[in-house]
């Protein structure tokens, strides 16, 4: 078997997505064929970007929300950086 080769770049795919809530506390959306489904991204640099973006746009509702998936976490669950220890 021929060793992992680690690339300089690796792509590390994060999906963004938003939608309406039903209420503030709990992240359960009003209407699942509503979501906005913003893109996926090559690293998390970019996500975050496209994340604020849409975010900023939905400003005055505050039943609106978006967030950032790591992809690249289920597709690769030995990826996951090592936490910091407090």
């Amino acid at each position: 078997m021929s060793p992992v080769v680690q690339r300089e770049n690796k792509q590390l795919l994060h999906m963004v997505f938003g939608g309406e809530l039903s209420e503030l506390e709990d992240v359960e959306f009003r209407d699942l064929g509503a979501l906005d489904i913003v893109g996926v991204y090559p690293n998390y640099d970019e996500a975050y970007a496209a994340w604020k973006s849409a975010a900023q746009r939905t400003v005055d509702n505050a039943l609106m929300r978006y967030f950032i998936v790591h992809i690249h976490r289920l597709l690769d669950p030995a990826d996951v950086a090592p936490q910091a220890s407090s």
